[in-house]
């Protein structure tokens, strides 16, 4: 942070010269005290908010101005948390439509096999690869964040009913007893 002791200025003037007063400073030097000039076509600080000027008391006859010079201005954080939460938000949404269009083409593929009166248990094949298809979806969406577990879980659990369901009704499954509860 820069400061610089401006005594030439006086105090009781310094808000009318605030609009058209501007800092320069030398492009050659590392580290030099910053100085007023009037020049119109130097990068007017003043108007960015980047540059604070305070008066300062010294003794009783000398007035002071010091001025402090910020080099870069931090970024706003809750702009920055909004910008990251519209990018998680549209991520998600996109990871939860390919789980929900997965799932549909499941269950429309289930649903016209279960109403075709002529259906064949080979036909239960590309319905079982469109169950992993979805399955796949759903843990991707489960691990990236996306969906909770438990609701993984369920959506999973809700495409193997249906499957199941579809064979019992077209008696291409039986489901087999255990002897030690019969």
């Amino acid at each position: 942070m820069a400061v610089a002791m401006a005594h030439c200025v006086s105090y009781c003037g310094l808000s009318a010269k605030l609009k058209t007063l501007s800092l320069t400073i030398p492009p050659n030097a590392a580290f030099k005290p910053l100085s007023f000039s009037s020049n119109t076509c130097s990068l007017n600080l003043f108007s960015r908010g980047l540059v604070s000027v305070r008066p300062v008391q010294m003794s009783p006859n000398r007035r002071s101005i010091v001025c402090e010079a910020e080099t870069t201005k931090k970024a706003d954080s809750a702009a920055k948390r909004a910008r990251q939460a519209e990018k998680r938000r549209v991520y998600n949404k996109a990871k939860k439509s390919e789980v929900r269009t997965r799932m549909k083409k499941v269950l429309e593929a289930l649903e016209v096999l279960g109403k075709k009166s002529d259906a064949q248990p080979e036909e239960v094949l590309p319905i079982e690869k469109l169950i992993a298809e979805a399955y796949s979806a759903i843990d991707k969406a489960v691990k990236a964040g996306s969906l909770h577990r438990n609701t993984g879980a369920r959506r999973k659990s809700r495409l193997a009913r249906r499957k199941k369901a579809v064979e019992i009704n077209r008696g291409w499954y039986t489901p087999v007893l255990d002897p030690a509860s019969a």
